[in-house]
């Protein structure tokens, strides 16, 4: 079993940048394909990005691409995301994920454990 805890969130203006990081413990993190998704109030939690064991392989949602990127230290146990040219729909929850699974998968069910989430808020 793993221990995520998410970090980085805040709030920053239209055309900014954030770092998030989650750190995890208990079980090294390069067992794992990792994940971020984001909840806006009133909405689904929905799949940002994921990036398989050895950062080889990624996976971005359309309305990210070209302006997130994932990395991941399995040395240092974290997982990161570079948010650039943020946008006021970018303001959710952002949670980390961990799965076991052989592929990466992009549904919420494929995703066996999960940070607590942090709070980013793009202001216009």
């Amino acid at each position: 079993q793993v221990q995520l805890v998410d970090t980085g969130g805040g709030l920053v203006q239209a055309g900014g940048s954030l770092r998030l990081s989650c750190a995890a413990s208990g079980r090294t993190l390069s067992s794992y394909i990792m994940a971020w998704f984001r909840q806006a109030p009133g909405k689904e939690r929905e799949f940002v990005v994921a990036i398989s064991r050895s950062g080889g392989s990624t996976s971005y949602a359309d309305s990210v691409k070209g302006r997130f990127t994932i990395s991941r230290d399995n040395a240092k146990n974290t997982v990161y995301l570079q948010m650039n040219s943020l946008k006021p729909e970018d303001t959710a929850v952002y949670y980390c994920a961990a799965g076991l699974r052989l592929y990466i998968p992009i549904q919420r069910a494929g995703y066996d454990y999960w940070g607590q989430g942090t709070q980013v808020t793009v202001s216009s």
